[in-house]
């Protein structure tokens, strides 16, 4: 038997410091068998040192070691060994790790084995048989090691070595009493991790036709030393109950998958590179190798190489490293920089630790039904970093921060918070270009870590729940940022790669193949199990339809995983279907599979088009009503998310104070002078408006969503640019402006919950308990243009009133006129129920505090009944007796 000794291999002397550095064994000009012998030195094959066959690893219970499973990809023979653990030269400290099975391009089986001797390990590589028996005595094993670039194979470690010393160290088979031909390497553990790889092979004057025997596929052996194959699942880093660690990533581009691992995430360069060799790391498209601990590492990424849509792109963006998109905790690296030398990292690595566990003793999810949600829209960072906030330094612009500014929740009536996008993203363009989807960004807690910002979010939530406030997320999963995110991975399953002419391809996110879709679906089910999040709503939802090529699908994949999946089916998903391009036709629907709710684009359309004068009444009696015409099919109105400003347009004291040309999609009317003003008329016309507004929001069946900065009249200077949005004034609460605005929603907000009967409603209300008027009790005049007057009453049905339950409904009437003319209207009111008379509650064109009111001022029972209304404005009216 040829041992190669432990004691014979030389210090090792440092780890590769780059991308292109081999490493290699040094070997003493002798093998220990029986006698001395000189060994050749020669080239090895220039191909990839790539083996045929999958293995299959054993395990000790003594070993702490993942049990691998085998997964052999087209063509490759998978069996079982039934081998014992070496052949000679075996002591009781000799542990197995791995037996891996080849098969020749002869047919022959070459079995591998890997364990443990003392603290280093040993290989021992065995043949059961040979076709060509007559000169199998003279077989040499032609082998040498690599670890960062398996096209350059080695005879030792040294970081820096002549050209001329890349080459193979041979080492004579030895026939055992068994008839097998084996011979034993050894190597000091403190040389792993690395790949063995190796040829058959005959000295030069042996006729055998070849000098060489190579695997099946015409390559090289290799055998992984200090690591294991791996497993394919799951996907990202996992880490075992015993310390155990798999890596794991897709893709099938990639020609080569390196694993970079550092031992301090800021440092330039990783410590350790591993070039996965395609056949025992690979299965399928799924790249993956294992370790039995790796705490000499911190954080980990790769490089793939090969693609062929890196043909365009310059070596530094080929070398680039990247961050693994199943990672769960990232950490920051230093910023990649042109002209700095190749191979630098990319923002972020994924950190090698376990998720910290975290308490949720005691919280209670709200589980609240859509109809009874009113949704308050906020950037976690906006909404207190500004110093009004009086938080500390260090809390406000958090996570933590949102926290504590629950009062104002509260006192508003809001139950829900919808966050903008709170995924790692890219800075400079905001958070709605994200480049990770499975953990929260560092940038909203006070020290920057990534740990941290994962318990800040989790007590986040905890703390909302324990106070009724259900918390749903923004998410963009129709594309990325332009660098640092999946690009480079497998461009042509995670883009819209050369496909779709109109959209940003090194972006566009292919979110409807199935490699994208599992892994938004893992993204989604995890932060709903990792966080309690209670829903997302999807922004840019129409392009969600788009299919591989750009054409639209009646049934995207994608969101009818979503609308059956059993956990996420059961939180709120709300699409987000806008469509600002027009990619998708006005007449096409987004498919919802009465499960999916809608932010109600037309909703806000139409209500802003009618208090600028240029809307139908009809549109706003749709509105008013639910849209019946969006979601009478099979969902009804509490999956209508309405809305009067958008999350990216202009806010809504903005909408009533600038509508340049510039603005035409944003419907706005400036009431009659751009911008800021003096003038009172106008300035009043602006808040009758502003009034109208929210009034209509609550009054509406469906469910209201609020936008931050609304109720106190933040402005962005008539700019829709996320750059120019600015931070929460939370002195701008203590204005009159603000102090109304605050006050009307609270009561509206109140009132909704009161009369839950007529607007919160789930199912659309009878069609026999609502009369729409004009000013003078007629028919409106649904399709004239120049009608800008709209009355309705709506009747408590009695039926249902009338049932014994532990709240019984109301049973008053309510009686409401929208008048969007710039003349004042003299209002017919109908004929209250019998005991009761009309109360004013809300009539937006009075002066502070008397517009509104709880108890409500009655109006003269004198017959007719009528109420003067004034230009732009709206009134409600409660039929109820004086002794309510």
């Amino acid at each position: 038997m040829a041992t190669f000794l432990s004691s014979l291999i030389q210090p090792f002397c440092g780890y590769n410091r780059g991308g292109t550095e081999s490493f290699k064994l040094a070997v003493n000009d002798y093998h220990t068998y029986g006698q001395k012998m000189n060994y050749q030195s020669g080239k090895l094959d220039e191909a990839r040192m790539q083996a045929h066959g999958e293995s299959k690893v054993g395990f000790t219970k003594s070993l702490h070691r993942n049990v691998c499973r085998a997964y052999a990809p087209s063509g490759i023979s998978v069996g079982k060994s039934g081998q014992k653990f070496g052949t000679g030269g075996k002591t009781e400290e000799d542990r197995k790790v791995a037996t891996y099975l080849f098969r020749t391009e002869f047919g022959d089986l070459v079995y591998a084995f890997v364990g443990k001797r003392g603290s280093g390990f040993m290989v021992n590589i065995e043949i059961s048989s040979l076709k060509l028996a007559s000169i199998d005595e003279t077989l040499l094993l032609s082998w040498g090691v690599y670890r960062s670039n398996s096209a350059i194979v080695t005879p030792n470690f040294q970081s820096i070595l002549p050209e001329e010393t890349i080459g193979a160290t041979e080492a004579p088979f030895v026939r055992t009493s068994e008839g097998k031909f084996a011979v034993e390497l050894e190597f000091d553990a403190k040389h792993d991790p690395f790949y063995l790889s190796f040829l058959l092979k005959y000295p030069v004057g042996v006729d055998s036709g070849s000098s060489e025997i190579k695997s099946h596929r015409k390559t090289s052996f290799s055998v992984p030393v200090g690591f294991g194959r791996g497993y394919p699942s799951p996907l990202g880093l996992s880490i075992s109950g015993d310390g155990s660690i798999n890596f794991s990533i897709f893709s099938s581009t990639a020609e080569s998958v390196v694993l970079c691992l550092y031992n301090d995430s800021t440092s330039e360069k990783p410590v350790l590179e591993l070039d996965l060799d395609p056949y025992i790391n690979r299965s399928g498209n799924i790249w993956h190798a294992s370790f039995e601990g790796a705490s000499n590492f911190v954080s980990y990424g790769y490089r793939c190489r090969g693609s062929k849509f890196h043909e365009n792109q310059d070596e530094a963006e080929v070398s680039r490293i990247l961050v693994d998109p199943y990672a769960k905790i990232l950490t920051a690296s230093i910023p990649k920089t042109r002209g700095q030398g190749l191979g630098l990292p990319s923002k972020f690595l994924g950190q090698i630790c376990n998720v910290p566990a975290f308490s949720w003793d005691g919280e209670v999810r709200p589980n609240l039904p859509m109809e009874k949600l009113f949704i308050y829209r906020l950037n976690v960072k906006h909404f207190t970093v500004d110093k009004s906030s009086q938080l500390p330094i260090d809390i406000a612009g958090t996570f933590s921060g949102l926290t504590q500014k629950l009062l104002h929740f509260k006192k508003l009536g809001v139950n829900a918070v919808l966050l903008e996008p709170i995924f790692p993203f890219d800075e400079k363009d905001g958070p709605y270009f994200p480049f990770h989807f499975f953990s929260p960004t560092n940038i909203y807690v006070p020290s920057g870590a990534s740990i941290s910002s994962l318990n800040s979010v989790k007590e986040m939530v905890k703390v909302l729940h324990a106070n009724g406030v259900e918390v749903i997320l923004e998410v963009v999963f129709t594309h990325t940022a332009m660098d640092g995110a999946l690009q480079g991975i497998d461009d042509s399953c995670y883009y819209f790669v050369n496909r779709v002419t109109n959209s940003e391809g090194k972006s566009a996110l292919n979110c409807n193949h199935p490699i994208v879709q599992q892994l938004l679906l893992d993204s989604l089910r995890y932060w709903v199990t990792e966080f309690h999040i209670d829903g997302f709503c999807f922004i840019n939802a129409s392009s969600l339809l788009q299919g591989h090529h750009g054409e639209l699908l009646s049934r995207p994949p994608f969101a009818e995983a979503i609308a059956f999946d059993p956990l996420l089916s059961k939180t709120k998903i709300i699409a987000d279907f806008w469509d600002p391009q027009e990619s998708v036709p006005k007449e096409i629907r987004f498919p919802h599979w009465k499960r999916w709710a809608e932010l109600n684009s037309k909703f806000s359309n139409d209500i802003k088009e009618f208090f600028r004068g240029e809307g139908l009444v009809r549109s706003l009696a749709t509105r008013l009503c639910g849209s019946g015409d969006v979601f009478s099919d099979g969902r009804g109105p509490a999956f209508s998310f309405n809305f009067i400003a958008r999350n990216v347009g202009l806010p809504l004291v903005d909408l009533v104070s600038f509508s340049s040309s510039k603005l035409a999609s944003e419907l706005s009317w400036n009431c009659g002078e751009e911008g800021p003003t003096s003038n009172i008329e106008v300035l009043e016309k602006r808040l009758k408006q502003i009034r109208n507004f929210i009034f209509v929001l609550f009054v509406s069946l469906g469910v209201p969503v609020l936008n931050m900065g609304d109720e106190c009249g933040q402005s962005s200077g008539g700019s829709v640019a996320f750059k120019d949005r600015k931070s929460f004034n939370w002195d701008s609460l203590k204005t009159d402006f603000g102090t109304q605005t605050t006050q009307f929603i609270t009561f509206l907000s109140s009132f909704r919950s009161r009369r839950f009967d007529l607007f919160q409603s789930r199912n659309f209300l009878k069609v026999e308990n609502i009369d729409w008027f004009d000013n003078n009790q007629s028919p409106p005049d649904w399709e004239d243009p120049s009608c800008k007057f709209l009355a309705v009453m709506l009747r408590a049905d009695k039926e249902e009133s009338g049932s014994i339950t532990e709240n019984p409904k109301p049973q008053s009437d309510i009686f409401m006129a929208f008048n969007a003319s710039d003349q004042s209207v003299s209002v017919a009111l109908p004929e209250p129920s019998e005991g009761t008379t009309w109360f004013r509650l809300v009539d937006t064109a009075l002066s502070f505090p008397g517009f509104f009111s709880s108890d409500g001022e009655p109006v003269p029972t004198t017959s007719p009944i009528t109420y003067e209304m004034q230009a732009h404005s709206c009134t409600l009216f409660e039929a109820k007796s004086f002794n309510d």
